[in-house]
């Protein structure tokens, strides 16, 4: 069985000729091969640990799990779809609104474990009967609808719980970001959310040494003085240990909750195929089902230990594109980098000392990222927002996502937020579109223009694939 492991030597194994690329079964020598691997790890370093800090789950089992991902869905796919698999920004919301609702990590990694069977069964649908059932399901009015609420749900996090800790840090992060982001050019600007947490980290340490300690909340809501940057337990964290391991627990509130982020993953995953599809020169329209269930085997395997969710970066799409290198041989060293990286505590430890402030600059950019991704599904597939069809769910969901506004059943049972506006989204839009008069029921294109093709032809019926690049640039 070809599991996509064997690789030709490109050309002298240094540079690519001009023009050329690297294809996917090619590789460069082993060393310059290895620092692909290392260039891509610290692409997908600034999303991938903050995602876990966020949600409140260790990095370093993140880290490590990023990696038994990376190497889940490569072999999955036969090496024929370049991807990292980091943590995904989609649940952070979620895991806020679980904890919110008393829940614990393993109530948050519970939920998320399911969200991943759900990912895994899409998978295995769209192998099946083709990527119209996703189109028939999720138009992109749903799909961009859903993408948003789910951004604009976690402004309040950033409000209250990290801008307050230190205002001018996080203000002066929050400006230094938005410039790197537009101004750096290439693989610097893929990384501009990780520049962006080293410059926290240094001002965070000058304004600890030029004012001393800042009267403001800290982590836990508590009004008291004390040290922007605390690195004391770095100092007592081993250099090499296991991270922190929990099993999963189940509960119907949190998952309710969770669920809804399978739509925004499918759509993720459909962009990402197409992407990397085009960029490679090799229709990957056989690969898509198969992608979307190894993203959905990944983060099932993460959560049930007690990591998070994981889904495709396209930060990492972003060095593929910068180098021309394509080889998969270089996700294999970067997925061995990341389990090295999960085995040191003192790694993890640093991670956890970011500072709130900081954490408030980046989130403000972060979060609506996140967000305006549902409005670039919107542009990318046409959606008419003058038709009330498309126009009334959609603008009741996001209302009832970013509000948070609940439905009570009985005492002990309730709908909001996230889990509510997803349902009114859909119900709604497929309620409207059977009872609305025909010249309102407009043929849409399926996710996005770039994945139309994904629902016609001979493939449709046995296609496979993965996820989205559209997903994944809300985290860079």
């Amino acid at each position: 069985m070809d599991l996509g492991v064997r690789w030709k030597l490109h050309g002298d194994g240094r540079t690519p000729a001009p023009g050329a690329v690297v294809r996917p079964d090619e590789r460069l020598s082993w060393p310059r091969t290895a620092g692909l691997g290392a260039q891509h790890v610290v692409a997908m370093f600034g999303a991938s640990f903050v995602a876990p800090v966020l949600m409140g789950l260790d990095p370093n089992l993140a880290i490590m799990m990023s990696g038994v991902a990376t190497v889940i869905f490569l072999l999955a796919t036969r090496g024929r779809v370049p991807s990292y698999l980091g943590c995904s920004l989609s649940f952070v919301g979620v895991a806020a609104v679980i904890r919110a609702q008393g829940g614990s990590s393993a109530t948050v990694t519970g939920a998320v474990f399911v969200v991943g069977v759900a990912l895994f069964l899409v998978g295995l649908a769209v192998q099946r009967f083709g990527a119209r059932i996703i189109h028939a399901a999720m138009p992109p009015i749903v799909t961009g609808a859903v993408v948003m609420l789910i951004g604009f749900n976690l402004a309040p996090v950033t409000a209250s719980t990290y801008w307050p800790q230190d205002q001018w840090t996080a203000l002066l992060v929050m400006v230094f970001t938005a410039l790197a982001v537009v101004c750096l050019r290439g693989f610097w600007s893929r990384i501009a959310i990780f520049l962006g947490l080293v410059f926290g980290y240094g001002i965070s340490w000058v304004f600890d040494r030029v004012f001393g300690r800042i009267h403001s909340v800290d982590a836990s809501g508590r009004l008291t003085d004390h040290w922007r940057l605390d690195l004391s337990a770095v100092g007592r964290a081993d250099w090499i240990g296991l991270p922190n391991f929990h099993g999963p627990s189940f509960e119907w509130s949190a998952i309710l909750v969770a669920l809804p982020v399978v739509i925004a993953l499918v759509a993720e995953n459909a962009g990402h195929v197409k992407a990397v599809g085009e960029m490679t020169g090799d229709p990957l329209d056989d690969r898509l089902g198969t992608a979307i269930s190894a993203d959905g085997v990944g983060s099932m395997l993460s959560t049930a230990v007690g990591g998070p969710p994981n889904t495709t970066y396209s930060e990492n799409i972003g060095v593929m594109a910068a180098t021309r290198v394509y080889s998969t041989a270089a996700y294999w060293a970067a997925a061995g980098f990341a389990l090295l990286f999960g085995l040191c505590p003192k790694f993890g430890a640093v991670v956890a000392a970011i500072p709130g402030g900081v954490l408030g600059g980046i989130t403000v950019i972060l979060y609506g990222m996140i967000g305006l991704l549902g409005a670039q599904i919107w542009l990318n597939a046409g959606v008419d927002l003058r038709n009330p069809l498309n126009l009334v769910p959609a603008a009741a969901g996001i209302i009832i996502g970013v509000g948070n506004v609940t439905l009570e059943f009985t005492d002990t049972f309730s709908l909001s937020g996230i889990a509510l506006g997803t349902l009114v989204v859909i119900i709604g839009y497929h309620a409207l579109r059977a009872m609305a008069p025909a010249h309102l029921k407009s043929q849409e294109p399926l996710l996005d223009e770039g994945t139309s093709s994904y629902g016609s032809g001979s493939d449709s019926a046995s296609g496979s694939g993965s996820d989205s690049a559209g997903g994944q640039r809300a985290k860079s």
